[in-house]
């Protein structure tokens, strides 16, 4: 239960094993990161997944996913603004639940990081297939493309697509951002492109069964969507790299909700609008079939297809890079082994731990099924996000001294609503994904008890300062 002083998780803030990160992102970095690690498989290929399980009200399934993600990001947004560092959610909990808590929130990210980008990476695989097909009129052979549960030998461009990210984060945390924000401009006008090729074929009989599957329908298509939110968090990882992060984290975490889920809202009912819902059965680019459908022609689909390879490339790198400087945070902490802390001096960048994560991420995402993962990214995310709800709460008990740049209004009754719609989506999702994050959090405790738990920098008693009131 011991718990580690916001000043000390301040006052350690860029410092590495060798060498310390760079401050060189800006409010528009900041928000770019958050654009791109949100924006892209959700609406481009987990669409297709969600529309069979809610119908047309798949666009209310989006906003019931953006009201969970928005309680959160509320208080992700006044815990960034507080407590400025690279740990994200792990390091706020560290702050006000303990180092246990702490840990298993980590470990969620771990699976939430590290799982969502070989899932989109596997999505990325399937645009780059339409689009080589509507170029050269050839597509990697599905025993290349497709994971072995889906009767494929290895997901090539998904293993390829990782490495490339891992290509760019060697390079440092500035060239990485300045190459997402290229990324993030051409998968936003791919959307809009989409939404005015889309509309000119719109039926608005399509909407006359709103809702076939019901309520319970629309629930589960909310909670697999859910994974279309994951991602806001990103900047909040930057907390150490970022030139102004009290004011500006907390302004990036909001403004990249709001895009993308105007974004979202509209290219679902463009879509629905323009097929019927039970016609995305089974379609993992439904955007560009829908917009070959639409306009009688493959032009348009393989443009959308280009943009998709682009934008979902960039979702890669983002998450990627949220996933190392979360590990980076626990790795100062003793929590994981130091090596994952070590900060190239040339680059600013933690290099190994770099190249660790995306071999890991590479291999899931060559070799596991686009599903299984989407719903094991949700979960860990979910159980993540309303730890940070619950953060808040303790915070403002444990410290209201404590100099907020955002305030989530309204007192606590937001943070409960957020901690709410948390548990209610992942009591939505299957079983088989329970056992499966079961199993996880399981191998974490083990993993805790034997290694960090003794390893702890706060097991040290003269690593904690006395004078602190939160550390007792």
């Amino acid at each position: 239960m011991r718990r580690k002083p916001v000043e000390l998780l301040v006052a350690e803030g860029g410092q590495g094993e060798g060498g310390s990160l760079r401050r060189s992102l800006g409010l528009w970095q900041l928000t770019m990161i958050s654009i791109g690690a949100t924006l892209g498989t959700g609406i481009f290929v987990v669409l297709g997944d969600a529309v069979p399980e809610a119908g047309p009200a798949v666009t209310l399934a989006f906003v019931i996913a953006g009201l969970t993600a928005l309680f959160s990001a509320l208080s992700y947004a006044e815990l960034a603004g507080s407590i400025p560092v690279a740990g994200s959610s792990y390091s706020y909990a560290y702050a006000t639940m303990g180092e246990l808590v702490a840990w298993v929130c980590g470990w969620c990210l771990v699976l939430e990081y590290g799982v969502s980008v070989a899932a989109v990476a596997v999505g990325w695989g399937e645009y780059l297939n339409e689009l080589l097909d509507g170029t050269i009129g050839v597509t990697i052979p599905s025993a290349l493309s497709s994971a072995p549960g889906e009767g494929g030998i290895i997901n090539l461009p998904a293993l390829i697509v990782v490495l490339l990210a891992m290509v760019f984060l060697l390079g440092g945390v500035r060239e990485s951002a300045r190459a997402n924000t290229i990324m993030v401009a051409v998968k936003i006008a791919a959307l809009v492109l989409f939404c005015a090729v889309g509309f000119m074929g719109f039926k608005s009989g399509n909407y006359a069964d709103f809702m076939p599957l019901g309520m319970a329908g629309v629930s589960a298509a909310g909670a697999t969507l859910f994974f279309s939110y994951i991602g806001f968090d990103a900047a909040s990882t930057a907390g150490e790299e970022a030139k102004d992060p009290k004011k500006d984290l907390p302004r990036a975490i909001m403004l990249s909700l709001i895009i993308v889920t105007a974004l979202y809202v509209l290219v679902a009912a463009v879509a629905v609008g323009a097929w019927n819902w039970t016609e995305f059965e089974g379609s993992e680019a439904s955007l560009a079939a829908i917009m070959n459908d639409v306009s009688g022609q493959t032009f348009w689909g393989t443009l959308l297809a280009l943009g998709a390879v682009i934008s979902i490339a960039s979702v890669v790198l983002t998450v990627l890079y949220g996933q190392t400087r979360i590990l980076f945070a626990m790795s100062r902490d003793g929590l994981v082994p130091k090596a994952l802390g070590k900060v190239d001096a040339k680059t600013g960048a933690p290099r190994l731990n770099t190249v660790i994560v995306s071999l890991f991420c590479g291999v899931l995402a060559a070799l596991i099924p686009l599903g299984k993962l989407v719903d094991a990214t949700s979960i860990g995310t979910l159980f993540a996000f309303a730890l940070v709800n619950i953060a808040v709460i303790v915070l403002r008990y444990k410290r209201p001294e404590l100099e907020r740049t955002f305030r989530v209004p309204f007192g606590p009754v937001l943070p409960v609503l957020g901690f709410a719609f948390c548990a209610y989506n992942m009591f939505s999702l299957d079983t088989v994904t329970w056992v499966v994050f079961g199993f996880w959090m399981a191998a974490g405790l083990v993993f805790y008890f034997l290694y960090g738990y003794r390893r702890s920098r706060l097991a040290a008693p003269e690593a904690t300062p006395e004078a602190s009131p939160e550390a007792k």
